[in-house]
């Protein structure tokens, strides 16, 4: 028998994420499993620091992203997971999204990863990679990605 006790669900708050977190809910339900939620502020803005002694970060610093985004994730499970009776695990991270998933899935000892896809392919995907695809590959656990349901399904592998 499969026993999933543990279910992670990474968020950027977007309406694909909100997608996959009904899977993520179902299947904690189903399961009786605790759910997990991780909001990764992704440290790559401060990359443009290193281009030069006259270059400014385009954002805010770390601090304020992440007091922000604090803030963010309370509002998102008070909105979304109201009625929702298992105990559910907030988390906050600053650095690389993928990276920082796949840490929190080992050291939480995550059954089930539940995580939105928005399935981009070609150039776009070469130059921005995903998270996704970088969380399957590299997990502690199985992964669940949710497609985006807007996308084009009726397009064949050419």
């Amino acid at each position: 028998m499969i026993h999933i006790k543990r279910i992670l669900h990474p968020t950027d708050f977007s309406e694909l994420s909100l997608v996959a977190l009904r899977y993520a809910v179902s299947f904690a339900e189903t399961f009786e499993s605790d759910l997990y939620i991780i909001h990764v502020v992704d440290e790559a803005y401060q990359y443009w620091t290193m281009m030069g002694p006259e270059t400014t970060p385009v954002g805010p610093p770390p601090d304020e992203l992440l007091k922000l985004s604090e803030s963010e994730l309370a509002k998102f499970t008070a909105n979304h997971l109201a009625g929702f009776k298992r105990p559910i695990t907030r988390e906050v991270a600053l650095g690389r999204p993928y990276h920082e998933i796949i840490r929190y899935a080992g050291e939480n000892k995550i059954d089930l990863v539940v995580l939105g896809t928005h399935g981009r392919g070609g150039l776009r995907h070469a130059l921005l990679g995903s998270v996704a695809e970088r969380v399957v590959r590299k997990a502690p656990c199985p992964v669940l990605t949710i497609r985006d349901p807007s996308a084009n399904s009726s397009k064949t592998p050419g």
